[in-house]
């Protein structure tokens, strides 16, 4: 039997700027959807990527002598990295410089040039360079960009137009009559507001902007961005190559995801370009709130936009992913604030689920030397009620995921969490140590609450979810799992005792986050300039944990465009090792090539400004930094030897 096919996007994001939070709130909710569905079974395609022509992006590469490709590839690393971080589970990655989407552009605009949908004239209008979108007189707000707020210029040149009032009333028809097409009514209402004011034809080419995709027949024209960019999501499938394999497959979409600023171009112009190609309609498009900031949009344009970098690295990815998801803009706009966020890690993930966790899994292992027990068949009204609760949980889950929105859904897994905690209390099984039974029924019932709790979290905190069953001993991780005989079946997992979520102390991290906050690019400061509170002490086992060799420094050199940092070669016994340290304005790097110095070489390696730095060098130096030292041997030592 074919499975059931789930195609989902985000939108291609604009090479303006590093990703920040807010990028992220889109792509991580595609995700959830995504993983979902294949946990459900379903043939899953999930497609983003990047936008990286026009304007814009040519003049922001010259401000930094890049040709525009180079400037594009720095950034698409960037994407990368924090795509890779956040555990982004694409199945492709598109860019329209890519070499098979230009062509399949440059094929879709002959095919609608030679179908009569696009002839040349001549367009004067006003027109936001950052938006790169030209707006009617009608469309501004307070004569500013209805967008981003910035001035607009008007601008006359010589272009193609696609015909998009020829295709006004059958968009218009076409929203009305398929009410789940807009997610939201207010988006809808707004849609169909701008049809019924009347569309104008819609520039598809200009000739002032070189870095773009060639018009096939007139090569000094450029084809502007939304003839560029919105094919990316059928030019992905392969969309008139030899290859359409995919297409055939996977079109139309199930669900097109984005923020609200470019609701117009997905629920409009998108439609109406795939109605002059002939081709079916996305199912479901949604364009959701933005993530604000004192209530301000989030933007690369605007410089608010929060650094993931920091929050990821600090927190944990999975922190960060459940925010996004819980508290993120899924419907409306939805503020961050750093109280907010470091107030919800404290409450659900380590109050609720990681006490949950820790609680069961010490009980498991004090009582039954963590081996699970068999189920009774003497369960009580207390113990059903739990284990109704648990199995109902899926139900609803799929309900809110198949609406669209993994904020209420993980409200529905949380509820079971906080049901089992408010079990523990109820059942007291302290108080039954003497009832082998009893006791293993209430663990048992607490096993079975956290793995089906863990397989449902897949979707939204994978790295969590994976940590749950690691510490269950639990292997299968189907939904088809959650149910009475999978709970039967259970007993003899071995339970190691688990912890997971450490308290914050919330004005500690304010405080710190107040340091790196939104400053983009600036992960490499946390590595530099963290406030300490006291330090608990440790065990004589803590410290045997900790290796310490003799290295030997082959090179030295500064990092570029960071003041503080210098990168060294290192030389430990037979390896050599590259390490980054904060000490640029104490040394000139010439003056450490040769020195012995000590490091800790066990330590788990981290990128510093997209360098690798495998171990860290020991330094002394007084509380304000005037007096900055090396910590090396007392004699000459062989580089490799133990420090101990």
């Amino acid at each position: 039997m074919e499975k059931e096919k789930f195609y989902i996007t985000t939108p291609i994001y604009y090479m303006s700027g590093v990703p920040h939070l807010g990028t992220c709130s889109t792509t991580v909710y595609a995700d959830s959807l995504a993983r979902f569905n294949r946990l459900l079974g379903k043939d899953v395609f999930f497609l983003t990527g990047t936008d990286e022509h026009g304007q814009k992006v040519a003049e922001k590469a010259e401000s930094q002598g890049k040709t525009p490709k180079e400037f594009c590839d720095d950034l698409d690393k960037k994407f990368k990295e924090i795509w890779n971080i956040l555990g982004i589970s694409y199945d492709k990655y598109i860019r329209t410089t890519d070499d098979y989407h230009i062509a399949t552009v440059q094929k879709i605009f002959q095919k609608l040039y030679d179908k009569g949908d696009i002839y040349l004239s001549k367009y004067e209008g006003l027109y936001c360079t950052p938006c790169e979108t030209f707006f009617t007189e009608s469309e501004l707000v307070d004569g500013k960009c209805p967008v981003c707020g910035r001035e607009v210029k008007k601008a006359e040149e010589e272009a193609y137009f696609f015909k998009l009032s020829k295709y006004a009333e059958r968009v218009k028809d076409y929203i009305l009559s398929n009410p789940e097409f807009v997610k939201l009514d207010a988006t809808k209402n707004e849609m169909l507001s701008f049809i019924n004011q009347g569309l104008n034809d819609l520039c598809v080419s200009r000739t002032s902007v070189k870095w773009g995709i060639p018009v096939p027949f007139n090569q000094n024209h450029t084809i502007y961005v939304w003839i560029d960019a919105l094919p990316n999501y059928i030019s992905a499938l392969g969309y008139l190559s030899e290859d359409d394999s995919l297409f055939k497959k996977y079109w139309p979409a199930d669900v097109h995801l984005m923020a609200k600023e470019i609701a117009r171009f997905h629920i409009i112009i998108w439609p109406a370009i795939l109605m002059a190609l002939d081709l079916p309609l996305p199912k479901v498009i949604h364009a959701h709130g933005w993530l604000t900031q004192s209530g301000v949009k989030m933007g690369k344009s605007l410089g608010n936009g929060f650094n993931p970098f920091v929050l990821c690295d600090r927190y944990g990815v999975d922190a960060v992913r459940y925010y996004l998801l819980k508290n993120g803009p899924i419907l409306g706009d939805a503020p961050y604030d750093n109280e907010s966020f470091l107030k919800l890690i404290n409450t659900d993930l380590v109050n609720d689920l990681a006490n949950l966790l820790s609680r069961t899994s010490a009980m498991l292992v004090q009582n039954f030397e963590g081996k699970l027990p068999k189920l009774s068949n003497n369960l009580q009204e207390v113990d059903n009620n739990l284990i109704a609760e648990t199995i109902s949980m899926v139900e609803d889950v799929k309900k809110y995921m198949d609406k669209l929105e993994p904020n209420n859904a993980l409200q529905v897994i949380m509820k079971v969490v906080r049901l089992a905690n408010k079990y523990i209390e109820d059942t007291a099984p302290w108080k039954e140590k003497d009832n082998v039974e009893r006791l293993g029924d209430i663990l048992h019932n607490l096993y079975f609450v956290l793995h089906s709790v863990a397989v449902l979290l897949q979707a939204f905190i994978p790295q969590t979810a994976e940590k749950i069953f690691v510490a269950l001993d639990s292997n299968d991780k189907t939904i088809e799992s959650i149910s009475l005989d999978y709970n039967k079946q259970i007993e003899g997992n071995l339970v190691t005792k688990t912890a997971m979520y450490q308290r914050l102390d919330i004005q500690k991290e304010i405080k710190y986050l107040e340091v790196d906050s939104i400053k983009e690019n600036k992960v490499e400061q946390k590595e530099e300039k963290v406030e300490e509170t006291k330090k608990e002490f440790i065990t004589f086992d803590d410290f045997e944990k900790i290796e310490i060799k003799v290295g030997r420094i082959l090179t030295a050199e500064k990092v570029e465009n960071a003041d503080k940092l210098l990168k060294f070669a290192v030389k430990i016994g037979s390896e050599e090792r590259t390490i980054v340290s904060g000490v640029a304005k104490h040394y000139e790097p010439e003056y450490l090539v040769g020195k012995e110095v000590l490091v800790v070489t066990n330590l788990a390696p981290r990128k510093i400004r997209g360098i690798e730095s495998a171990g860290m060098i020991l330094y002394a130096f007084n509380e304000d930094e005037t007096e900055f030292y090396f910590v090396t041997p007392e004699k000459d030592m062989t580089d490799g030897a133990i420090v101990g």
